[in-house]
């Protein structure tokens, strides 16, 4: 009787131990590779370093900005080859100007000419409602256009609970 008892211990402290050991060492919870046997590294990650912006160019520029540019003008196809090509063409100067690194007051007229011949060029190449909603929409920053399309998502979402509701 007493070696029956003594197996049966032993049975019970073996199946007592198996899971803690399982928990302890992480073995078999799915994640491990034949590398990384559930332990972790000992070495601390230090945050990787942020990346400096990629320096665009005038075309890339321009290109992220157009599809907003067109749809809150609503210009045609020659309006909108129109529009980048004098957009690029002023993005590109004024990114020569950073690159001169002029004393802040000949950088400061330099920048305000290049502002008036874009406007020039941009009023003789657009109808004047449109280079109107082009001047405000550069004023606000192009906050207006976001503005409206949260409004009009928000809209949508409430028209959408309330089919729900029904």
């Amino acid at each position: 009787m007493k070696l029956n008892f003594k197996y049966f211990v032993i049975v019970l402290l073996l199946l007592a131990v198996i899971p803690i050991a399982n928990a302890q060492y992480g073995y078999n919870n799915g994640y491990n590779n034949q590398y990384n046997r559930g332990r972790q590294s000992v070495i601390p990650r230090s945050p990787e370093p942020e990346r400096k912006p990629e320096n665009l160019t005038a075309e890339e520029i321009v290109n992220r900005e157009m599809p907003r540019i067109i749809e809150a003008i609503e210009l045609n196809d020659f309006e909108t080859a129109v529009v980048s090509s004098i957009l690029t063409k002023y993005v590109q100067q004024s990114i020569e100007l950073q690159i001169l690194k002029l004393p802040p007051e000949k950088t400061k007229e330099a920048a305000e000419k290049i502002r008036k011949n874009q406007k020039e060029e941009l009023q003789a190449g657009l109808p004047e409602d449109k280079f109107n909603k082009l001047v405000e929409l550069q004023k606000q920053g192009y906050k207006k256009v976001k503005k409206q399309k949260k409004k009009q998502k928000k809209k949508k979402d409430k028209g959408k609970s309330e089919d729900l509701e029904n």
